[in-house]
């Protein structure tokens, strides 16, 4: 999530096709793109791109695991699981 104030730059600097790119690179957020005086387009990296796709992703599996809690499904202790997933790993491990 974005903690700092929105990048924002003119559609002018569109021209300037690698400064534009070392920017969204370097800052590694969404760049607002205005026209006129109005927002137009965002442009980000992929990289950056990506990023926000993955947490959008975790937060849908975080709302839906959530839903299911509140409508009471079935849980799993914290050291049921642990246990399970040592041994999933310890057997997964080379001597």
């Amino acid at each position: 999530m974005m903690n700092s104030v929105p990048k924002i730059r003119p559609i002018t600097d569109l021209k300037k096709t690698s400064e534009i790119s070392d920017y969204c690179h370097k800052i590694g957020e969404p760049v607002f793109i205005t026209k006129n005086g109005y927002s137009d387009l965002v442009i980000m990296s992929v990289e950056t791109f990506e990023r926000e796709l993955f947490r959008q992703d975790v937060y849908l599996k975080l709302s839906e695991a959530e839903a299911e809690f509140r409508a009471g499904a079935q849980t799993t202790p914290h050291d049921v699981v642990m246990k399970k997933m040592r041994a999933k790993l310890d057997a997964k491990m080379p001597n």
